[in-house]
């Protein structure tokens, strides 16, 4: 009965067929941005962690460094051994608090002005994906929030801009 009466309006039913094909193709190809499914308080705490991550290596706060870490923190990255072979190198949450206290020491490693993006991939309940965009590196994390309402990051992966950079300067072990 619909096609009569588009038809009868002179509307051809051959158009309207391609018309749904190439709407249906588009809706099953177009990637679908993630559900952020929390609160504006969840947000903001996610954001605050990467930014505490973030920020403790430009102004030297070990402090914010923990505040933002879960204590299981798996921080990973490829790299390539003097003698030429890749390896995943690992990062624990002890040596990231060291990193807060000393990688910028002297006020040399980043400019007056920091890049820090924060954006949310995608959230719900009690874990989030973020990226993370600084002046030399991108990290993806992994958030979880705690019992007590914390959100920390429990995984991040990363790599440098230029990945030329990904290369050992000493002798490894790997």
């Amino acid at each position: 009965m619909i096609a009569a009466t588009i038809e009868s309006s002179g509307i051809n039913m051959n158009n309207i067929y391609k018309l749904v094909a190439l709407l249906s193709i588009l809706l099953i190809t177009t990637p679908l941005r993630a559900e952020v499914n929390i609160g504006a308080e969840d947000i903001k705490a996610i954001k605050q962690a990467a930014l505490n991550y973030i920020e403790s290596q430009h102004q030297v706060k070990p402090e914010n460094m923990s505040k933002a870490l879960h204590k299981k923190l798996a921080k990973r990255t490829f790299w390539r051994s003097t003698q030429g072979e890749d390896y995943v190198m690992e990062t624990s949450y002890d040596t990231m608090i060291k990193v807060a206290k000393s990688y910028n020491k002297k006020g040399d490693k980043f400019p007056k002005q920091p890049k820090k993006i924060v954006e949310i991939l995608d959230a719900d309940e009690r874990v989030a994906s973020i990226k993370l965009t600084a002046d030399d590196w991108i990290d993806y994390m992994h958030l979880i929030k705690s019992e007590d309402g914390e959100w920390k990051i429990i995984n991040v992966l990363w790599r440098y801009h230029d990945i030329s950079k990904h290369v050992s300067k000493y002798i490894s072990k790997h």
